[in-house]
């Protein structure tokens, strides 16, 4: 999910040309039916990571797995900071805070948790870039260590008007249709695609 469009499994789901980060993200909540009051409430970083599951948990894939094996391991590097600026920019004509911050990274592992009934192990993490080898590397631990059978994995992320959304389900099982779990695949997932990954391949 980036530069006003959203790709799974290599098909473009929606797009919106010229849409400020807010009114896309709204605007493909109405095109996804959601009904999830909710979702209004959040701040953009939420709004972001909240629909990028929708876009991975529609083909109904992760219910094979109980919710408390399912976890979720997430990633970003400037989602906080955008927080602060806009924060403070809200703050800056005015005696008392204008904007609620909501935008911990771990209120998006929450969000999406609640919303799709998630119960097992999660982590948010802030690195410079999408790093796959550190998702991969963190999953699989939670494979070996954990009753974890199933784990959201991605990069969620917004600073001004730059956003981008790339998830993906890593498998601890080899399924039907799941890729391999490698570094490269995960790294051309996250320039191209969103999809399911068996962690075993």
């Amino acid at each position: 999910m980036r530069d006003n469009k959203v790709i799974s499994n290599g098909s473009l789901l929606y797009a919106q040309e010229g849409a400020a980060v807010t009114e896309f993200l709204e605007g493909f909540y109405r095109h996804l039916a959601i009904d999830y009051p909710k979702f209004f409430k959040m701040d953009r970083l939420s709004k972001l990571g909240l629909l990028a599951a929708e876009v991975l948990t529609k083909n109904g894939r992760q219910r094979a797995y109980a919710p408390e094996n399912t976890g979720i391991v997430l990633t970003n590097a400037q989602a906080s900071l955008d927080a602060d600026i806009r924060y403070y920019a809200s703050v800056s004509n005015l005696p008392s805070p204008a904007l609620f911050v909501y935008t911990l990274p771990n209120i998006v592992i929450g969000e999406i948790s609640i919303r799709h009934g998630f119960k097992g192990e999660n982590a948010f993490f802030v690195s410079e870039q999408f790093d796959p080898a550190m998702l991969g590397f963190y999953a699989g631990e939670l494979f070996r260590t954990t009753p974890t059978q199933a784990c959201m994995a991605g990069w969620v992320d917004v600073i001004g008007e730059k956003y981008e959304a790339v998830m993906v389900l890593l498998e601890k099982e080899a399924a039907p249709g799941a890729k391999p779990f490698t570094t490269e695949q995960l790294t051309k997932l996250y320039a191209t695609d969103h999809g399911a990954i068996n962690a075993n391949a």
